[in-house]
Parts: structure tokens; sequence; C-alpha cells
């Protein structure tokens, strides 16, 4: 981090720590993150050593665990989800395709998806980066429906 890090916690501490938990934006996490990572505190540490461990971003993860590395502090393991990072992806899919007529796209299905459960759309984005159009086409073939 390009400042000296300060050993208060920033006056926005409690926005920082919702940022954090919003599971429905990986930018927004990742931005709270550099902004904690510039303060040494006990409180900092703990959520940042949360967010190197679980979250199910990899961009968010790696921000917190650099942040903690600078501070000198110890990066615990990723503990990975088994499975899907989210475990009812497969029956959202299923039941978002069945709600759309038989003749949509990929594209409606994505608007769809983005607009019922940001929280995945926005995960599975910010996880597969530049390869989530081509993830998200191919998920979508793959999920049979029997209407």
């Amino acid at each position: 981090m390009s400042k000296e890090q300060q050993n208060t916690l920033p006056e926005n501490f409690s926005e920082l720590k919702k940022s954090v938990n919003r599971q429905a934006n990986w930018e927004e996490r990742r931005h709270a993150v550099n902004e904690l990572a510039q303060y040494n505190t006990d409180e900092t540490t703990k959520i940042l050593t949360y967010v190197a461990k679980a979250d199910l971003v990899t961009a968010v993860r790696e921000a917190a665990a650099q942040a903690l590395k600078n501070m000198g502090k110890p990066v615990p393991a990723y503990e990975a989800p088994k499975g899907e990072l989210m475990k009812d992806m497969p029956k959202v899919f299923l039941r978002l395709k069945k709600s759309l007529p038989a003749d949509h796209t990929v594209e409606d299905f994505k608007e769809k998806l983005a607009k019922t459960r940001s929280d995945m759309y926005n995960t599975y984005e910010g996880e597969k980066g530049a390869q989530f159009d081509a993830w998200i086409h191919d998920m979508w073939e793959k999920t049979i429906t029997r209407k």
C-alpha cells in the first residue's frame, strides 16, 4: 500500500465493514479491503483475515491476503467451498431457465439472473472474469429443462 499504515480505525469503518460483507458487489468488497489495508488495527486485521480465508472471489481474497502480508500478519489458507462457489447455483439456473419462454436466448437468461440473483451473478462474474460470458453460456446449455 502506498500510504503509511495507521494504527487507528478509519472514520468510515462501519461503512467499510458493511461493504466487505456486501455479497452482491465484489468490486466494492475489494475497494473496502484496500481501504482497510491502510489501517493496522486488531479490528481491520480480523476483517482482512476473514476475507482472505472465506471470500468467494479470488481478486478480493488476494487483496486481503496481500494487505495482511504487508502488515506482517499471517495469511490464512482459503477454505474453498465443496462443489460450486454458491451451493444452490444449479437449482437457481434450472428455476430461471424454466421461468423463461422456451425460445429464450442466453442473453435473456443472463439478464434475468442479474436481476433476480445479483449476488450470484456478481460472484461468478468476479470469479470468472473474462471467461464469465463463455461460462454462463456453457452452464445455460447444460441446464436441461423438461417442460
